[in-house]
């Protein structure tokens, strides 16, 4: 490709057009309406391109080199993100001087029908293979298929125990009640036979019944993991496209309505179809004329069950959304409940709940009554064969062509015809739940995570050694982060990382853990890109501790061992009195088998993080980051531990953000970071004597510290 190509769709004055923004490999910018030429400049005149989300519109904005900004072009919000990847090519040109092919991203429309995608999903719902999907979830039974395939017979078998009842009442009839030869004991012979042949049906139909349920349990606790472990393997790029509901709802009940799916729909649908074909059969070599008559019907039913197959599975994958909505609410609502009361949110949350559930009630009380209606009419257009039977096989009656014992039969056996039938008229509307679940969980499978394992992964010994170089990064392509991050840290240093809010800080962090990959530049340990090293080698050497402490509910000496589950108790100990942890501790009620409950809900948010200090510590890292390690502790705890931290931090590469930046005082060096970027870099003592917006930061963070002092 010699150049990269955006469309846009508005003028500057906001009235809509055909314009076409371009770059090429010699560094030309062009902008043209209509194919008439609005502008032309080179990369070499700006400094940054960027894109502004605007009311209604964004724009690409150039910032010229001496510092005036020129309007690109203005475009609709659909068009945001390839937007964001045409800035990201002329930005990288700007820098490098090297053209770069932009990353290919999938199109919110399908390509195939042009539809919508639905938010989170990259399969689209109306063009998704069913077929293919079906099989595959047939092929994940081949596990259990020992189990499975015996249960499915052994249920055939006890219907067809059931299709005895009809032939021996034929034989009643016409051999012994209608020409009165029979005696007792022929009939009482003739009872017990139908007897047994239910009595046996409904005894097999127990033992098949055990067995598959059993078996349907064990396939859908096997899809379960399945989804659980990827989900645990995907970068937090991929997650966070998604809700915590979405997930959960996936993993568990998404697994739960393809095990009714199989163990009720699947189970049946085969049986249904073997006593529907052993039936057919009888019935034609019966009387093929009434066997016409009572399958009359059955093409009707058939066009109009694939007609509403066309809609039904789009209706249930609505509910599916609406009810992922709810779920993600209440998630949200249960987690920070303790916010919502301290700010007196309850009946916000009430309406807003009431609200999600009263959607989701309202598209389900639509699928039901739709449900309601078509049912009971394809129920009955399809039992308009027995009415046939009735009157046809009575006239045959009457005029001596049929008997007697033969008519109760094909009465009897058509509702094993229709009930098959019947059967089917419902199964779309369990087929069709099934696919939505079955789509949504084979989507999470074959996500490709952004953060994979290399089949020859560089696990070079981590010594802390650490470069950015080159780093461009932001969570949407067209609001960079961070811009063009260059430093070095040195085995050893203690390097804290200051700046505004927003500034990037913990992007930085996020970044040398590798929960995301930069969108351009590398970050190096030891010279290997952290791409080349195999991500659990790399998350075996780094400790870290975040600003918002999670701890795991169980006991206290657990969420210690979380980090390193071979350690002994004497490391368990030693780390808890590194972190200052040990005391309050000893102090609980059970010590360090203490319960904690969801999150240490039952100690204070000091201790919570004391905690999450000492579960770093006991990695022993090479590398250890610290993001606000001390933001909820009261000054003599936080002096306490900072004495702690000093010793800790000897002989290995610490990475610290604070927000007091007094305790950054002691790093070897300071990175201040400014709309993404390195602005400054120095001691502690460097940075003051340039005042500059360090200095700014550290005076305004001292006169808000006498101010709280005075009151």
């Amino acid at each position: 490709m010699s150049q990269h190509e955006f469309i846009y769709d508005l003028d500057l004055t906001m009235q809509p057009v055909k314009g076409r923004l371009s770059f090429n490999k010699s560094g030309q910018i062009k902008s043209s309406i209509d194919n008439k030429t609005q502008l032309t400049m080179t990369a070499d005149e700006l400094s940054e391109a960027s894109v502004i989300p605007g009311v209604g519109c964004g724009l690409i904005i150039a910032k010229m080199n001496d510092e005036s900004e020129i309007l690109l072009c203005r475009f609709t919000m659909t068009a945001m993100k390839a937007a964001g990847e045409f800035c990201k090519v002329i930005n990288f040109y700007a820098q490098t001087k090297e053209y770069v092919e932009p990353e290919e991203h999938e199109d919110i429309l399908c390509e195939k029908c042009g539809r919508p995608m639905v938010e989170g999903m990259s399969v689209c719902l109306f063009c998704y293979n069913k077929m293919g999907v079906l099989k595959r979830a047939l092929d994940l039974m081949r596990p259990f298929a020992s189990k499975l395939i015996p249960a499915e017979l052994f249920l055939a078998l006890s219907s067809l125990m059931y299709l005895l009842v009809p032939l021996f009442s034929r034989i009643l009839i016409d051999d012994y009640l209608k020409p009165m030869t029979g005696t007792f004991q022929q009939i009482a012979l003739l009872a017990v036979a139908m007897f047994l042949a239910r009595a046996l049906g409904e005894v097999i139909f127990i033992l098949s019944s055990r067995v598959f349920n059993a078996a349907s349990i064990q396939y859908s606790n096997h899809i379960r993991n399945l989804a659980y472990e990827k989900i645990q393997k995907l970068s937090m790029n991929s997650l966070s496209k998604r809700t915590p509901g979405d997930l959960i709802r996936r993993v568990m009940e998404d697994t739960a309505t393809i095990r009714e799916f199989v163990s009720d729909g699947g189970r049946w649908a085969v049986e249904q179809m073997i006593v529907f074909v052993v039936v057919f059969v009888i019935l034609i070599f019966t009387d093929p004329q009434l066997t016409l008559l009572v399958f009359l019907p059955v093409p009707i039913v058939s066009i109009a069950l694939s007609r509403f197959w066309r809609f039904i599975h789009i209706r249930y994958e609505r509910q599916w959304r609406k009810n992922s909505k709810a779920q993600s609410i209440l998630h949200d609502i249960i987690k920070g409940i303790r916010t919502v009361k301290s700010f007196g949110k309850e009946e916000v949350e009430i309406q807003k709940f009431s609200k999600a559930t009263g959607e989701l009630a309202q598209i389900s009380s639509e699928n039901e009554a739709t449900w309601a209606l078509l049912f009971p009419l394809m129920t009955f257009f399809t039992g308009i064969g027995e009415f046939l039977v009735l009157y046809f096989g009575g006239h045959k009656i009457l005029d001596g062509n049929l008997s007697f014992g033969i008519l109760v039969q094909f009465t009897m056996y058509i509702t094993y015809i229709y009930a098959p039938l019947r059967w089917f008229v419902s199964f779309p509307r369990w087929l069709a739940n099934a696919m939505t679940s079955m789509v949504k969980i084979f989507e999470i499978l074959d996500e490709e995570p952004d953060i994979a394992s290399i089949p020859n992964p560089k696990n070079v010994p981590v010594k802390g050694s650490l470069s950015f170089e080159g780093v461009t990064f932001g969570y949407k392509s067209y609001e960079p982060v961070l811009k063009g991050i260059n430093f070095d840290i040195k085995p050893g240093e203690m390097i804290g990382i200051v700046g505004r809010s927003g500034a990037g800080k913990s992007t930085m962090i996020n970044l040398i853990m590798r929960l995301y990959d930069p969108g351009q530049g590398r970050i190096t340990i030891n010279g290997v890109d952290i791409k080349d090293m195999d991500p659990e080698h790399l998350h075996e050497n780094i400790g870290v501790v975040f600003q918002d402490t999670f701890l795991f509910a169980g006991s206290i000496y657990d969420n210690i061992l979380y980090a390193k589950p071979d350690a002994a108790p004497s490391e368990v100990i030693a780390a808890a009195k590194a972190a200052n942890a040990h005391d309050f501790i000893m102090q609980t009620s059970d010590g360090y088998n203490t319960i904690i409950g969801e999150n240490g809900h039952s100690i204070s948010g000091g201790e919570r993080q004391r905690l999450a200090i000492a579960r770093a510590i006991i990695k022993n890292p090479s590398i250890l980051i610290l993001d606000e390690a001390t933001s909820s502790l009261d000054v003599e705890t936080e002096s306490i531990i900072q004495d702690s931290l000093n010793r800790i931090v000897q002989g290995r590469t610490t990475i610290a953000i604070a927000h007091r930046l007094s305790t950054l005082r002691n790093a070897d060096r300071l990175i201040v970071l400014e709309n993404g970027k390195i602005a400054e870099h120095g001691t502690h003592i460097e940075l003051l004597k340039k005042r500059g917006i360090y200095y700014n930061l550290v005076m305004a963070q001292r006169k808000t510290t006498k101010i709280v002092e005075v009151n």
